[in-house]
């Protein structure tokens, strides 16, 4: 009996050794199964310089056009000669006023200058006939004085009707409203029968030769890398693309957007219309950005995501906000750190959770991102 209670306490005590031993030490994670995972090639997010990657978006602008309003107010419109979309030449005539009211002031004016030359030329007759009297004592002083400033009243007077007349010459002339430069009109807002002079609408906008560019907006970070002369391929919003180059870029940086502004010249195409919408790509640009290949990126109703593989080769959805694409990179604006290991080619069939069986080690692996099965 003795015995036998010496043996269950000996196997008790070497029990509660083992099991003191065994809390001392760390489980051991039960490896990835590998019997179904997926090969898969994996990619890392590192920075990386995406040629042509600088894309900047705006509006399409004229590089210099006017606004045409008529000179004098209260008038009619008589005829409109020009619409919008047609070339126009300097000096050509865009619309009439009537102008039969002032051709009969016009003519008023022009007979009372010439009523006036005649009186003056009579006051200065008059004057030369006292002329050398002085002192004679046929006429007074005053007689002699009062005919030479009568002669100067009306010769001033004469002048200033010549003055009135060709204002009025002056004010004929500007009844028709001509084009300042040649160019495009890009806007028509007169009707005939509308009257000059109310509100302060332009009646006509012209583009000069028709030059229009593109006024894009660029991050404060990227101006530095611009300067005129740059190519840059810019597409409209239907499509097309035209090849233009960097005109200007602003010395300003907007304080609440932080964006700058570029003009980028484009040649004169009927496709190119103002205030449409358009984007640049700068050529032989760089842009460092934290970036991955353009397959990693997988769209789904959820947006934008890549696959991030962790320690233990498990695949975790993390999304993302693109930005510059180039060279078969896309930037990262959001998404995983530097160093994150993801799918180089997103699939469909990737789930959150699986386990992959990498093809290649491109790098550090990205940290767990869940606990490994015990």
């Amino acid at each position: 009996m003795t015995s036998l209670k010496s043996s269950l306490l000996l196997a008790a005590a070497l029990g509660l050794a083992l099991g003191l031993a065994g809390c001392g030490k760390k489980a051991k994670p039960a490896p990835a199964p590998t019997a179904n995972a997926r090969a898969v090639t994996l990619a890392v997010v590192e920075s990386r310089a995406i040629e042509g990657g600088l894309i900047a978006s705006g509006v399409l602008v004229p590089r210099e056009d006017t606004a045409i309003l008529p000179d004098v107010t209260g008038y009619r419109v008589a005829r409109v000669l020009t619409d919008e979309g047609q070339w126009v030449k300097a000096g050509q005539p865009l619309a009439t006023m009537d102008d039969s009211l002032l051709r009969a002031q016009v003519e008023q004016q022009v007979a009372l200058a010439a009523q006036q030359r005649v009186a003056a030329d009579r006051a200065e007759a008059e004057a030369a006939r006292v002329k050398g009297l002085d002192g004679d004592g046929l006429l007074s002083q005053e007689q002699i004085d009062a005919r030479r400033f009568s002669a100067k009243s009306a010769r001033a007077a004469a002048v200033a009707q010549d003055a009135a007349a060709a204002s009025m010459r002056e004010r004929e002339a500007h009844m028709v409203v001509r084009a300042p430069y040649a160019g495009l009109v890009i806007e028509r807002n007169v009707r005939q029968g509308d009257l000059s002079g109310v509100g302060t609408t332009a009646w006509f906008r012209i583009a000069k030769d028709g030059q229009v560019e593109l006024a894009a907006d660029v991050a404060e970070s990227a101006l530095s890398k611009l300067q005129p002369g740059v190519p840059a391929e810019v597409t409209l919003a239907d499509g097309a693309v035209v090849h233009g180059q960097v005109r200007l870029v602003s010395p300003r940086v907007d304080t609440s957007t932080k964006l700058g502004r570029v003009r980028i010249a484009l040649p004169v195409d009927p496709r190119v219309r103002t205030g449409g919408f358009a984007r640049a790509a700068f050529s032989g640009v760089s842009h460092p950005s934290l970036a991955v290949p353009e397959t990693a990126v997988r769209y789904d109703a959820d947006g934008a995501a890549v696959m991030v593989v962790d320690a233990h080769n498990r695949t975790a959805r993390v999304p993302v906000t693109t930005g510059q694409h180039g060279g078969g990179y896309v930037e990262l604006l959001t998404g995983p750190p530097a160093g994150s290991r993801v799918v180089a080619k997103a699939s469909a069939q990737l789930t959150p959770g699986d386990y992959v069986k990498p093809a290649n080690d491109p790098g550090a692996p990205a940290p767990a991102s869940a606990p490994a099965p015990r």
